[in-house]
């Protein structure tokens, strides 16, 4: 039965909620911000049970009409996601209580994301912007909580009354934010392009019209590309601006496959055999920007010993 609840959320796709945060934790260390262990955790099993949702209620969704195609009773998925979405939904209440309005907007701007991703009349997933969507929310939403979560003060300050509302943004550590983030943006995004790509025609058929429909399939190869390319411009502009040290030049090698496999999805599109060069290059780029931050921290330590 745990095997197949694994199967109907898809387990092994949760690499971008998982390295999302891990990254992220490794940069908060790497620029000697505050931890709160806690508030980490729960933050952790809400994000992590919520992508788990979603991922049920978009196979729940598309079994409508194919119900053998989940591995588990049709009455238990939807059991499983019912509790999964309350487990999640407490916990994320729960931190927006602990942390602030700032924790809430955002956290039910997410939930709403991974729940018309697949639902609703008009689904994000079937729309021109679920590439856009599916990066923010993992590669700039996962991160700019678990940063404001452990520092809120530090990136900004929004206050909300009857008379006022007042956001005062701290100019610096959000452009480290983002340059920060651009990495696990665009290899996320990439993981629904190269999807799209493969699954143009499929997708026409049944009217599910993507990115890829209007600007075309040699257009989506050259945005691959450069989604890749752009990872390692953000790296670069990082160690430039003093973000990161010059240890963090460690992530260039990963070009090195990242091209391969780039070069693999140019030649041909097919879902069975080039899709999993995004999912190569998600795995690849991600862990050498872990080790990356990682080598970095060392080597301020090593400097000021």
């Amino acid at each position: 039965m745990i095997k197949n609840f694994l199967k109907f959320v898809e387990i092994q796709t949760k690499i971008t909620s998982f390295f999302a945060f891990i990254n992220t934790l490794a940069f908060i260390i790497y620029t000697k911000q505050p931890i709160n262990v806690p508030l980490m955790i729960i933050f952790f099993l809400s994000m992590f049970i919520f992508d788990l949702t979603t991922t049920g209620i978009n196979n729940y969704i598309d079994s409508r009409d194919y119900p053998q195609m989940l591995p588990i009773p049709r009455k238990v998925a939807f059991i499983c996601i019912m509790t999964m979405l309350s487990i999640s939904t407490v916990l994320g209440l729960y931190l927006a209580y602990k942390t602030g309005i700032v924790v809430l907007l955002l956290g039910a701007f997410c939930f709403m994301l991974g729940i018309f991703y697949t639902f609703g009349p008009i689904p994000i997933s079937r729309i021109p912007l679920g590439e856009l969507f599916s990066g923010i929310a993992y590669g700039m939403f996962i991160p700019f909580l678990m940063l404001y979560i452990n520092n809120p003060s530090y990136y900004l300050t929004f206050t909300l009354s009857l008379k006022t509302i007042s956001l005062s943004l701290e100019v610096v550590p959000f452009i480290s934010y983002l340059l920060f983030s651009l990495v696990m943006t665009f290899t996320t995004s990439n993981i629904m392009l190269a999807n799209n790509t493969c699954d143009l025609e499929r997708d026409e058929a049944v009217n599910r019209l993507t990115l890829v429909h209007y600007i075309g399939r040699p257009a989506a190869v050259k945005l691959f590309s450069l989604l890749y390319y752009g990872c390692y411009v953000s790296v670069a502009l990082m160690i430039l601006t003093n973000i990161l040290n010059p240890g963090g030049l460690i992530f260039m090698l990963s070009i090195i496959p990242v091209s391969k496999n780039i070069s693999s999805f140019k030649k041909e599109q097919i879902k069975e055999k080039t899709f999993i060069c995004s999912i190569k290059n998600y795995v690849i780029i991600n862990s050498a920007y872990f080790i990356a931050i990682l080598f970095a921290t060392l080597m301020n330590k090593a400097l000021f010993c």
